[in-house]
């Protein structure tokens, strides 16, 4: 597969929701858009999420209608797994060097059929649901992935052709590399998202080495109806848990991480996680372990207050340490601050560690934008005039790569970056009819040879 080059009016890195938001706001303007993903399909984390809190609609309802609305848009051309290695200024506008991974499958003939996932005979643990399910070598990263095409992983193949003997219109080419090009555009628009905070940041509870504790995204994929068992089972005994715990700041406001800044969503999570555990477990009993309930948003009190009549119970202390009996059933350590700071040790069926958001890389290294000192995430240096502002002309920050926010945000403040990209090649097009220097020519078609 051989990609040519392109010159597009704006560059947007990131395929979550904030950036198929941002490339739609500004196709729908007109502009010839090229929105990058390093992943094998848009979507992002949303995509993998169960529901959205306050009110609890489908996640993959609202995210799969925007995924096919990006696919589809005469003004976005989508470039999935690839990533970008570096940018460049050139000029009036930036000269973006790209990777295109190889999926080893022929995009263009690839129809989504999954025979060639149905032939294949290994297994791997499914990346998407968080190691829980199974996925093959070769396989459509998830069942609402866009694009629909497969994707062999070749550190694990072993080159046996039962794929290639399978698939209908022989899309499989084995001998596939990774291809270099280049995008030139007017702007760049970074809405390269979040990583959670590693499990096991905090070794004390256990994360990554407890069987029974886990993250809150593995516990999104449980709840979800595309997840891995369709039900909410332990990993350990595959054992419905009649008792779980949430530790709220297991990843957030904490020196000894380096992690001082509220990740602002971890509250809220917990209490629409357990208020659809109370659904689907109604027997269990649910305990949310917190130092502060940091609830800021529209609605998002009374979705507290809910959360406390349904009988989830709020308790306020500090978790120590995190350990496991013999039948791999947790013991949370705790001193109750509202009880003289007394010290109880607290038995679990499953523990769920409500972990922040952490960058997910260093943009200054690729994009030369500034990063804010105090939590990593791209410096918005005129946030008072513009939260979509960075330290470089003509670079935009939208969504979690600013900074910690919830969905909401992330899609208003993607608008925002939207038209702050659209304000700024406007301004440079009417530079250019000056005679100092124009736009970018419009998007060409790309080409595979």
């Amino acid at each position: 597969m051989q990609v040519n080059d392109l010159q597009v009016d704006a560059l947007v890195v990131g395929g979550g929701i904030a950036g198929m938001q941002a490339a739609l706001d500004l196709a729908d303007q007109g502009y010839h858009v090229a929105l990058v993903e390093k992943e094998a399909s848009i979507g992002g984390k949303m995509i993998a999420l169960s529901k959205v809190f306050p009110t609890l609609d489908c996640c993959s309802c609202i995210t799969t209608p925007k995924m096919s609305a990006v696919a589809h848009h005469k003004n976005i051309q989508l470039f999935t797994y690839c990533e970008v290695e570096a940018v460049q200024q050139n000029g009036h506008g930036f000269k973006a060097h790209l990777k295109q991974k190889p999926r080893y499958v022929i995009e263009e003939d690839c129809t989504g059929c999954r025979h060639c996932e149905y032939a294949c005979p290994l297994d791997l643990p499914s990346a998407f649901d968080m190691g829980l399910g199974a996925q093959r070598v070769i396989r459509v990263p998830f069942s609402t992935a866009v694009p629909q095409k497969a994707v062999l992983d070749m550190e694990y193949c072993i080159l046996c052709g039962k794929c290639e003997q399978a698939c209908p219109d022989d899309c499989i080419d084995f001998t596939q590399t990774a291809q270099d090009f280049v995008i030139e555009a007017g702007a760049v628009v970074l809405a390269t998202g979040f990583e959670l905070t590693p499990t096991d940041a905090k070794a004390e509870y256990g994360g990554g080495k407890l069987l029974n504790v886990v993250d809150a995204l593995t516990v999104e994929r449980l709840l979800a109806p595309t997840g891995p068992y369709g039900h909410v089972l332990r990993a350990s005994d595959g054992k419905e848990p009649e008792s779980i715990a949430y530790v709220q700041c297991a990843g957030s406001r904490d020196k000894t991480l380096g992690i001082e800044y509220c990740s602002r969503i971890c509250c809220m999570y917990a209490i629409k996680q357990a208020m659809l555990l109370s659904g689907a477990l109604p027997l269990a009993d649910i305990t949310i372990y917190y130092m502060d309930i940091r609830t800021f948003g529209k609605g998002y009190e009374q979705f507290y207050q809910n959360a406390r009549a349904m009988g989830i119970e709020f308790v306020k202390g500090k978790v120590a340490r995190i350990t496991a009996d013999d039948d791999h059933n947790p013991q949370v350590r705790v001193e109750l601050i509202d009880d003289g700071s007394r010290v109880v040790e607290q038995h679990h069926d499953l523990v769920v560690l409500s972990v922040g958001m952490i960058p997910s890389f260093n943009p200054q290294l690729i994009y030369d934008v500034p990063i804010a000192a105090s939590d990593g995430f791209v410096a918005t240096p005129a946030a008072n005039l513009s939260p979509c502002l960075t330290g470089r002309p003509g670079v935009f920050v939208a969504g979690t790569a600013a900074g910690p926010m919830d969905i909401v945000d992330s899609i208003i403040m993607a608008g925002a970056a939207a038209a702050e990209t659209a304000a700024y090649l406007e301004e440079q097009r009417q530079v250019g009819t000056n005679g100092r220097f124009a736009l970018p020519l419009p998007a060409r078609e790309l080409s595979y040879a």
